[in-house]
Order: C-alpha cells, then structure tokens, then sequence
C-alpha cells in the first residue's frame, strides 16, 4: 500500500480565525455541525451519500434550514432521518405534497426533514422539532455520472458552498418565497431560496467537513489523481485508489479531483434490462477522432467584467478571452462583449463583427488587457446582443461566454435565448472555486456546445487545449440516432438535443428501450464537406445499478428546460410523474421524512437559517454589506422565549 500527500499549486495565506466584526459565542449556536462525503467512483460513476449532522444548542425545538449545493447532473434518489435512536426513511412526493406533510408533522410536533430542488445544483434541506440537545443525522443517497472530457481525462467535482448570485429585476410585494437573504423579484421569484446568509470574515470554523472518495477504475487505464484545490491523502493497492480530504477545511470552494487516463478507445453501448423486465436503460458513448477541415467561423466572445470576477478570477478570464482571439484567423469575423450593468467593446471594431485580422485581433487583445471588476452582472443584454451579431450567417456560428455564472434569472435567461440560438454553438467557460455549474452546463446544453471548468490559473492552459478542439469547425453535425434491432422509447433520449461531434469531445447519449436488451445503434451526421459520417455501436446486456438514475436525472433537467422557455401545458405532470416513476428528486418533487412518534408539545420553536462561507477568492466588499447585515440577524440574537 502507498500512502501520499498530494500537493497543491501556491495559493494566498488563509485569513486567521477571527478577524474585525466576527461573531462569537460561548457554546455556538449554528445548527449544522458537520457534512461527510462519501463517494465511491466505478468507471465513470460515482455512487454518493451526504451526511449532514444538525444539533440543537438551544433551549427550545428549533428548526434548521440549510440551503446547500449538490453537483448538477446527480441524481438524488433517497433520504433518510436518524434522531433518538430511531430510523425514518424519506418519501418522493409532489412538492406541495411533500411540503404540506412536513408543516403538518411539524405543527403537531413531530420531527421531520424535507429536502427540495431549487436549481440543478442547489437545494434546501428543512430538518424540524430538533429537541434542545439533541443531533438528528440526515443522509442523501445520489448518483452522479463523471463528465468523460477527452479520451483521457474526467473530472470528479463536489461543490461546497452556494455562492451569492447577482439577482436583478424589481422586488415582488408578494410573500417571500424563502428564508434567504434576497428579495424575490420580477426577474428571480425564488431569490429568497437561492440566497442562503453569509458569515462574517473571520468566523471560526462552524461546521467538521469529511470528504472520501474510493476510486475503482473498473478496467480504466488510469494512470493519475490529482485534487484541484484541497490538499488529500492518497492510499492505493496497485489499481484501487482512496482519497481523503486533510482534517480542517471550510466549506468554501468545490472539491475537484482529476482523474487521467491512458488514451483509450470507449466507443461502446450498454443496454440495461430493469428488473421487472420489459424496458431497459441505453447509454452509448461516441468517441470521434480525426480533424476536421478549417472553415470560416463567427466568433463572439461574452466576457463577464461584473464584481464577483474580481481577483485572480478576472486575470483568467481576460487571459482566456485573448486565447481565443489569438486562434482566429484572418477569414474569421469576431466580436467582443464585455459586460457588468453596461456593455463595452474594443476600439475601432465598430458595432458589427469584424475581420480577424492582425490588426483587429491586436485592438480586441489590447481591450481586454485594460477590464477590471466592477458592478453588477447583467447578462441578459450582452447575451441577447451576441445572439443578433450571429443572427442568420450562412457560417459556422460559435458564442463562447466566460463567467462565474454567479446570477439567479437562469430561467429567464434561458428562455429568451432559447428561440435565438439555432444553428449557433454555445460554449461557457466558467472561472470560479464555487462556480454555477448547473446553470453554464444548461446553457451550453440548449447551445449544443459544451461547458468547460476553471477553478484555478494554474487549470487554465489545460482548460484552454480543451475550449480550442470546441470552438473549431465540428467533425459532424446534424446529428440523428438510428436503432438497429432496438425498439427506443419515444422521447425518452437525453440529450434532448445531439449538438455536434468535435475532435477529441467524447459524446454521451442515454435514453430508455423497450424489449429485449439486444441490437445496436448508430450517430449519423454530415461532414463540413457534405458527406455522410456515422459511427455505430453493437449493445452489451449489462447490470449496473446508477444507469437509470443518471438517464432520468438528464431526462428531468431537459423536461425543466422545457419548462423554463414555455413548454406544453401538461409538462409540469409529466415531469412530476417521471421523477415518481424512477425515484429521483427534481423541481417539482420532494423527499420528506416524517417521525411517526411526536416529540414535543405543540408550541413555538426557534428557526434558524444555516449561514455559509464566503467563496475562497472573493473579496468582502463584493457582496454588499446587506447580507452580512442579514447572516448576522439570522444566528446572533437569542432565541425566542
């Protein structure tokens, strides 16, 4: 066995544990007091379950709220309650279901939890009737499949903390729709559930964090982990590998392990029969190679200048903005949007796309040299702007948008792009340790392009060899799935939309089949020149536990996207009855768990709303006193006699 300290690249000093306004108590009173990961990765999988301890310090039943993230393409598909001994299995439910049984247990004084979607990655957990001293345990049991990036490389990211969001729009006179720090608006009505407080610079350490992850390649040649941010002890027997999150980090930033591989080939198709039999479950996976013949692109780069991006955040972000200038050539035409509440563009380019010439490509490089952070993140404007420069070009149409992706109208946004941007590739980029993942990986799913993570400058060159295969001219596009001797189920494959195939860019289809597990399938498209391109995949029966999870949970967030931009009247039913058929969790539904046995007399109780960190890398003055203002209001004062 060896055992190793993985290292990390030099980093700024951590703050001290207390610091000019932190808050202190004698014996704490924050509720949640630990969070354990544990992660077991086969292949490209990882089974996961998250412990979140919450206790009571108080003198009366208290009720916890927690808003926390989970990575955006896990499927959440159980919970379960642990309090005095005793064991409660959570239930899927309708969310307003779910919801009325949780305020009816907790009225008549019974312990309960309920756990609810917000977005793709970020979710409220409600634990209520803790009785004073007393520790109630809840564990979610997820799926989560492993992005597969190159032939040789995937990512393993476990986000930590829900980042403030920019929230624009007019504040609603209506009730709050959560116990968040924002106001609900026009533009984000559920702003409050998005919004969780944010402890003051300096606090000490609230909560114990424990993350491992346990890796079996499953037949993987992999030849390397690496932690991207944290620093890990790695224990290894030869193949099998197990890694640990040294004791003492705040919850601050995502936990990223790289995983490389050995340059293999992995085109293949397994069908997975479910065990009452009649239907099954298809992932196929395509690996294209080759390059394809350059042609004459529109390139529009969206360049997010807002406050969140201050820092080491915006020195990547113009650096990889001028990566791409540098690639284009002089048969290309550009553009450059720079972007926080007004728009800004390089000198002499004009108001239209321009010539990448050496000279143009020199102002737009010089442009970007001289952004800084500042203001407010108005992406809406920019986004609708790079949309109309790229509108009805007989070219190849490429939007690529850099960002943290720090805003909370990702519906709103989604659904005036959406009618916009066919026939136009949309690639995200998005720089941050605590990035919006869910919401860059929905936009590069509607663009049919892909999203592409920068947690650090020293991950940028490697992220850079990756944006440049995306954003050159595709093998194939106008891609089509064809079964031979498989009978695939009508509208059940995901991605709803096949976008194109890239050099080098894994492509993963899943979907649903009826009858026997046997037959093949085939991708088919055409090539820059015409020509007819297919590459085909003969099925392999298969058991594999996660398969149906993972396909519903990208079937549900293509049916919520639907949803976003105006979809079918009976959508919201259709969505509700898929996550009740496959057991995992989406908008619209929610576990809840309900103590049959009631725990203490009805009567007031003491609510607190669970404040997290301040992302690692972003500076105080960013996010507005308010809600510092707000995390102290939530846990200083006393509780209610």
């Amino acid at each position: 066995m060896t055992v190793r300290i993985l290292p990390l690249p030099e980093t700024a000093p951590p703050a001290p544990d207390r610091g000019l306004g932190a808050l202190s108590t004698d014996k704490g009173n924050l509720p949640l007091d630990s969070v354990d990961v544990r992660a077991s990765v086969t292949g490209l999988v990882a089974g996961i379950e998250v412990v979140q301890g919450f206790r009571n310090p108080f003198d009366v039943p208290l009720e916890a709220t927690y808003i926390f993230p989970l990575p955006d393409r896990a499927a959440v598909t159980a919970l379960r309650m642990e309090a005095d001994d005793r064991v409660i299995e959570g239930e899927l439910k309708e969310r307003g279901q779910a919801r009325q049984d949780y305020d009816t247990a907790i009225t008549a004084g019974q312990r309960a939890a309920i756990a609810e979607e917000d977005r793709p990655d970020v979710f409220t957990m409600r634990v209520g009737n803790i009785l004073p001293g007393e520790r109630v345990t809840i564990r979610l049991t997820l799926d989560q499949p492993l992005p597969h990036e190159s032939a040789s490389s995937t990512t393993f990211r476990f986000p930590l903390v829900v980042a403030p969001r920019y929230i624009p729009g007019a504040p609603l006179d209506d009730e709050r729709a959560g116990s968040g720090v924002a106001d609900d608006t026009d533009a984000v009505p559920d702003a409050s559930r998005i919004s969780p407080p944010v402890l003051l610079p300096g606090f000490p350490n609230p909560v114990r964090l424990a993350v491992t992850v346990d890796i079996d390649p499953a037949g993987l040649p992999l030849t390397q982990v690496r932690s991207a941010l944290h620093v890990v002890a790695e224990e290894g027997d030869g193949e099998r590998v197990t890694v640990r999150l040294q004791p003492g980090e705040r919850l601050d930033r995502d936990f990223i392990l790289r995983l490389d591989f050995a340059p293999h080939e992995s085109a293949a198709l397994s069908l997975v029969p479910d065990e009452s039999g009649g239907e099954g479950t298809f992932n196929l996976t395509v690996l294209p190679s080759g390059e394809a013949k350059p042609s004459p692109r529109d390139v529009v780069l969206v360049l997010d200048r807002s406050g969140s991006m201050r820092g080491w955040k915006m020195v990547a972000a113009r650096r990889a903005a001028a990566r791409i200038v540098d690639t284009l050539r002089t048969e290309d035409r550009f553009a450059v949007l720079s972007f926080d509440t007004v728009i800004e563009r390089p000198r002499d380019l004009g108001t239209g796309l321009a010539d990448g010439t050496d000279r143009n490509r020199f102002r737009a490089v010089e442009h970007l040299a001289a952004l800084d952070a500042r203001g407010g993140t108005e992406m809406l404007a920019p986004l609708d702007e790079a949309c109309r420069l790229l509108a009805d070009s007989p070219r190849d149409r490429v939007l690529v948008l850099i960002t943290d992706g720090q805003v909370g109208n990702e519906d709103q946004l989604l659904a005036r792009l959406e009618p916009q941007l066919q026939g136009v590739r949309v690639h995200t980029v998005g720089i941050d340790q605590a990035v919006n993942a869910g919401f860059l990986n929905r936009l590069a799913t509607t663009g049919r392009g892909r999203f592409e993570l920068v947690e650090s400058e020293d991950r940028l060159d490697e992220a850079m060899e990756h944006i440049h295969h995306r954003i050159t001219a595709p093998l194939a596009t106008g891609l089509t799935l064809h079964a031979d001797g498989l009978e695939i189920v009508s509208g059940t494959v995901a991605p709803a939309r096949l976008g194109a195939l890239f050099p080098g860019v894994p492509l993963v289809i899943a979907g649903r089949f009826r009858g026997s597990p046997s037959g093949a399938l085939s991708v088919q498209g055409t090539t820059p020149d015409g020509t007819a391109w297919e590459q085909r995949a003969t099925g392999i029966s298969t058991r594999d536990r996660a398969a149906t999870s993972i396909w519903a949970r990208a079937h549900l967030r293509d049916l919520e996207d639907r949803y976003a931009v105006g979809g079918p009247d009976d959508l919201e039913q259709r969505i509700v009855a898929t996550s009740l058929r496959f057991g995992v969790l989406c908008r619209f539904t929610a576990f809840v768990a309900v103590d049959s046995r009631v725990a203490t007399e009805v009567g007031s109780s003491h609510q607190v709303v669970q404040p997290v960190e301040m992302p690692r890398g972003w500076a105080a003055p960013q996010m507005g006193r308010a809600t510092f203002s707000a995390a102290a209001d939530t846990f200083a004062g006393p509780p209610p006699p």
